[in-house]
């Protein structure tokens, strides 16, 4: 079986990838970068000689179309996935133009199954005290959050015209070997360099890359579903307390941290993204975090894939604090007991 991946050397798309070679699957990835693939699929054991590879933009239609040509299932991951108000053209070219030109392309060529992913972002604000399959998309104001609203319109637009376009959301994401240290990455690693000493009220749905991933390859490889799909990735809603309370708990660490109303703290949050625009270094204090924090509500047990294996947050934030040590970007005192945890 034949399987195109977009996005497939960023974090979700790596471990995607692992779990499709897992199932046995031929894979093909669109990548602008083929010098990426090693770095990505090295670590995850994948040669990067047995994946086949088309190189090309993902928002160029006709390199969608060669990627697409003869796939069983398409998975669209490619992305760009940050708060950073610096990469907003980049955002809104990669995103939206990237999922119109992969998705037409994958439904022109007849493709059996074709994977969207989402992101529950894509939903809020809302005015519902759970997500679902059926909740309406978002009208965010963030960059980030509002083309992935856009991507999620669009493929909606598909589904309703009967197109075998199935939606996946996944939730925060962390775990090891993250190949660009992505946001949520990032973030963990800041609170234990000490660079987070505020945090908002709020919270959001979070999880594992892995347990995603195999959603994700679980549906690729399965048989197709006979109408469209829209499934969670599997998660748990975590206040911010929660999250400071599990990465103490994964890491032994203390973390002094003093945490304010999350709407308070939004005015604060963007200022911060204009002075980002011009201020070399990153500032862990983005307006996108803050804003998801505020509007993020939990994810119906209902509409959330089924993974018996699904990991609990503290082993996800000690696998990452461990990976993230091995990788030289935390020291030892940073990561914290997590570097004597066997992995998972």
């Amino acid at each position: 079986m034949l399987v195109c991946v977009t996005g497939g050397t960023g974090f979700l798309g790596s471990h995607t990838v692992a779990a499709l070679a897992a199932g046995g699957a031929r894979i093909r990835l669109l990548v602008r970068e083929p010098l990426r693939l090693a770095p990505a699929l090295g670590p995850l054991g994948i040669d990067p000689d047995t994946v086949e590879t088309v190189t090309g933009d993902v928002a160029d239609e006709a390199a969608a179309a060669r990627a697409v040509r003869g796939a069983d299932a398409v998975i669209h991951l490619g992305s760009v996935y940050s708060f950073d108000r610096r990469r907003r053209d980049d955002i809104t070219r990669t995103n939206v133009a990237g999922t119109e030109a992969v998705l037409k392309a994958a439904v022109r060529a007849g493709t059996g199954s074709v994977l969207y992913v989402s992101t529950v972002g894509a939903l809020i604000p809302t005015t519902e005290s759970e997500l679902r399959a059926e909740s309406p998309v978002g009208n965010p104001v963030e960059p980030y959050l509002a083309s992935k609203a856009a991507c999620e319109t669009f493929a909606r637009r598909h589904q309703d015209d009967g197109a075998p376009i199935h939606i996946v959301y996944p939730p925060a994401l962390l775990g090891p070997d993250d190949p660009r240290l992505g946001d949520q990455t990032g973030r963990l690693r800041d609170a234990l360099r000490g660079l987070m000493p505020l945090w908002p009220t709020g919270g959001f749905p979070l999880g594992d890359v892995r347990d995603t991933a195999a959603v994700l390859g679980g549906l690729a490889l399965g048989p197709p579903p006979d109408k469209p799909v829209r499934v969670f990735g599997p998660n748990r809603y975590v206040t911010t307390a929660d999250y400071l309370t599990e990465l103490r708990a994964a890491t032994g660490r203390r973390l002094t941290t003093l945490r304010l109303p999350g709407r308070a703290m939004l005015p604060a949050a963007r200022v911060a993204d204009e002075v980002q625009r011009w201020w070399p270094w990153h500032i862990p204090a983005e307006f996108g975090a803050a804003y998801t924090c505020v509007h993020a509500v939990p994810v119906a047990r209902a509409a959330t894939a089924d993974v018996p294996t699904a990991r609990p947050v503290a082993t996800t934030m000690a696998d990452t604090a461990r990976w993230l040590h091995r990788a030289g970007l935390l020291t030892r005192r940073q990561a914290g007991t997590a570097v004597e945890r066997s992995g998972s």
